[in-house]
């Protein structure tokens, strides 16, 4: 047990803005994820983290493989659709265009900023959740004439989030 106050530290993180993806599994199973980082481009790895107790965290796991769609920022009704906690687990993607991604058959959103396909490659203990590491086996990635190529290129306009649930763009006042 930490000594650290739990709604003090969530208070905390949700000052980080950080982008929204939606992970999905071939099965069709969904969640909207903010803990999703780049880890590397040789070989190329990416990372999110699943809460234990989440329905999701044993599908990503059983599936082995799974689609990363990476949301707008005006995707923050299919951002809160998957987050939303006892959803129905039968049609979670009804009413949102998708498709299968050619690399794994797992969803990908159609209206979704990019996309990696990725087979896991490794989970690691991350207390409550765990960090479900993922080999990029795919991506769909069209290059938007508003985002420079380079590597020095900002980031895209995903749509910024914080943990506690409070989406916002980038230089709005907290709400």
């Amino acid at each position: 047990m930490s000594d650290v106050e739990q709604a003090a530290f969530r208070r905390a993180a949700g000052h980080f803005a950080s982008g929204i993806v939606v992970v999905t599994t071939a099965t069709g199973h969904a969640m909207t994820v903010s803990a999703f980082a780049s880890v590397s481009l040789d070989p190329p790895l990416v990372l999110f983290c699943a809460e234990k107790i989440a329905r999701f965290h044993d599908a990503v796991l059983e599936a082995g493989s799974w689609a990363v769609s990476i949301l707008a920022e005006d995707d923050e009704k299919t951002a809160r659709w998957l987050a939303t906690r006892g959803r129905p687990l039968d049609g979670q993607l009804d009413g949102l265009a998708h498709h299968p991604g050619p690399a794994t058959g797992a969803p990908a959103l159609d209206d979704a900023l990019a996309v990696l396909e990725c087979q896991t490659d490794a989970v690691h203990d991350g207390g409550d959740h765990s960090i479900i590491v993922g080999r990029v086996v795919g991506v769909d990635a069209p290059q938007d004439p508003a985002i420079p190529a380079s590597p020095a290129a900002p980031a895209s306009p995903a749509a910024p989030a914080s943990p506690a649930g409070a989406y916002r763009r980038l230089g709005d006042p907290a709400g």
